[in-house]
């Protein structure tokens, strides 16, 4: 994608393979890729989308979306160059704002730098901000911050050709998902938090770091937690383990050994078999629990046919 003008002068692909993009490694080609550094060139590509009657989608870290074998229709916006952010002190707050792009794994590192409580929360969460607030990530244990909600202060979101800034408290925030912002891409990313430091903050976060050493499969292509846990309060992990669902595979696709709430890639997986095993994990639960598991992951590309 050349454009006259000197500032846009991102490539565009044709047939561009996206299972590098997946954490799961899985998945086929989009029609078209690009990736923007700023809003001008979002801007070029949704317009350039627009004329041909595209469909676009957005790709941040490839965590928590199970990309198609069979590809992704239209045009594909990939967002790891979107990564720069500023921080700044003002009003007793460590103030940060990030591009949609920035890894939650370095907000994490802005956090602990001042040693600040986000940073538990944060430890060990994977993707990008902008996933961040549309999943309103988060963790399950009893802290304060928990989850994206906690820490933001506005998000700026581009529709066509505008940039649009929504307060934190307009946004409709519940577990796992994000409302009040769409339609739209979520371009930047304004979070803060009081600067109250907590003196015991790395011992916590080294504490953290080893329990999700111990109890997750950190070492193997996973897309981290697939399921949300229920409203009943129990853990998804917990109903699939008593299923005895783990170390069942469909294919190359795997329940975790370590955490029945993971499916991982054994080597050569296809998202087919990771979708079938999704729906067996379902089905299992639903049969001896009456509990429908809710994944967290957002599916993309063409699924149309799939049972």
């Amino acid at each position: 994608m050349k454009t006259s003008n000197d500032n846009q002068n991102q490539e565009l692909h044709r047939n561009y393979p996206l299972c590098g993009w997946s954490s799961w490694k899985v998945g086929g080609n989009a029609d078209f890729f690009c990736q923007p550094e700023n809003k001008e060139d979002i801007f070029y590509s949704l317009k350039w989308a627009k004329k041909r009657n595209l469909p676009v989608h957005f790709l941040g870290r490839g965590t928590n979306v199970l990309i198609s074998d069979r590809g992704v229709e239209g045009l594909v916006i990939g967002l790891q160059k979107l990564n720069t952010y500023r921080e700044r002190q003002e009003k007793g707050r460590l103030c940060i704002r990030a591009l949609a792009g920035v890894s939650k794994a370095q907000i994490m590192q802005i956090f602990l730098r001042h040693k600040l409580a986000p940073a538990l929360f944060l430890c060990g969460l994977p993707g990008d901000v902008g996933g961040g607030v549309v999943m309103n990530a988060g963790v399950g244990q009893d802290i304060s911050p928990k989850e994206f909600k906690d820490i933001v202060d506005w998000v700026k979101v581009i529709r066509d050709d505008k940039v649009i800034m929504i307060p934190g408290e307009d946004i409709k925030w519940e577990y796992r998902f994000s409302a009040g912002w769409e339609p739209g891409l979520i371009y930047e990313v304004g979070m803060s938090w009081p600067i109250e430091p907590l003196p015991d903050l790395p011992l916590r976060l080294k504490d953290i770091a080893l329990k999700r050493t111990q109890s997750q499969p950190l070492q193997s292509a996973s897309c981290g937690s697939v399921f949300k846990n229920p409203l009943t309060g129990e853990k998804s992990g917990a109903l699939i383990d008593r299923c005895g669902l783990k170390g069942y595979r469909i294919g190359q696709a795997c329940v975790s050994n370590k955490h029945a709430n993971f499916i991982v890639n054994m080597g050569g997986a296809r998202a087919e078999d990771i979708h079938h095993l999704i729906q067996h994990v379902q089905r299992t639960v639903k049969s001896k629990y009456g509990i429908l598991l809710e994944p967290e992951v957002r599916y993309m590309g063409r699924w149309d046919g799939y049972t």
